[in-house]
């Protein structure tokens, strides 16, 4: 299997805090990849290097063989970032919101339509796409955001959080689109403090607390290794 992702002995430094300690794993293309943790585990900046928006302090990360930190504009032509806190300008339209975002990504005008239209398939906000975003649950804006995420088809996304502080409905359509966007041969990681979605939607899990690696494998595996009904339980047992 090809590798999306290498992570070679990964550290961060935040003056003289340690937050990374040398995490190393991969990723394989068409792989969903959850990365699960405690609160200042270490998630967030380990999503943000392998996103090219921070730099490590040491280690060797690789995206589809391009270096971080020599080849970044290599790296960022193939991959899309959603940050938990991200938000849709108020004063667009969820289709003007989109338009926009697809002006960076067309070459043409007919590409930049496909992109569009692909986005609002995604969305699934029927008519309310016309409305602007400042009228929008907080459901319907993280739907959209994940549609621009995943509409221009990069060979990886990167999620943290992706469906932080949504309702179940809404949760669940935001689970069937990063399924999807796996099956036609997408590479996913994501960050989640939700267990049930991870065990859902991930094909292989690393468990990282204080900035190593407690864990790794697939969902199966680790219930087996700590007798645990469910991945919440095994989350339990491996910080205790």
């Amino acid at each position: 299997m090809q590798k999306a992702v290498e992570v070679k002995n990964l550290t961060k430094d935040y003056e003289s805090f340690r937050v990374l300690k040398g995490l190393s794993f991969e990723i394989f293309q068409g792989e969903i990849f959850g990365l699960i943790g405690p609160n200042a585990a270490g998630k967030t900046t380990t999503l943000r290097i392998i996103s090219t928006l921070l730099q490590a302090t040491s280690g060797e990360v690789k995206v589809f063989g391009y270096d971080v930190i020599k080849e970044g504009d290599k790296v960022r032509e193939k991959i899309s970032y959603l940050p938990e806190e991200a938000g849709a300008y108020k004063n667009l339209s969820g289709k003007d919101y989109l338009d926009f975002i697809a002006g960076f990504y067309a070459h043409n005008d007919e590409k930049k339509k496909e992109i569009i239209n692909k986005g609002i398939e995604l969305a699934k906000l029927g008519e309310r796409i016309q409305d602007k975003t400042s009228t929008y649950s907080k459901g319907m804006i993280r739907r959209l955001l994940v549609a621009r995420a995943l509409m221009f088809n990069p060979k990886l996304v990167i999620l943290d959080e992706p469906t932080s502080g949504l309702d179940v409905i809404a949760s669940r359509e935001i689970r069937s689109v990063i399924k999807d966007f796996a099956t036609a041969n997408g590479t996913v990681l994501l960050s989640s403090h939700n267990m049930l979605e991870v065990e859902f939607l991930c094909d292989r899990i690393v468990l990282i607390n204080k900035g190593l690696i407690l864990e790794i494998g697939t969902p199966q595996e680790l219930k087996e290794k700590y007798g645990a009904k469910n991945i919440e339980e095994v989350f339990i047992n491996a910080l205790k």
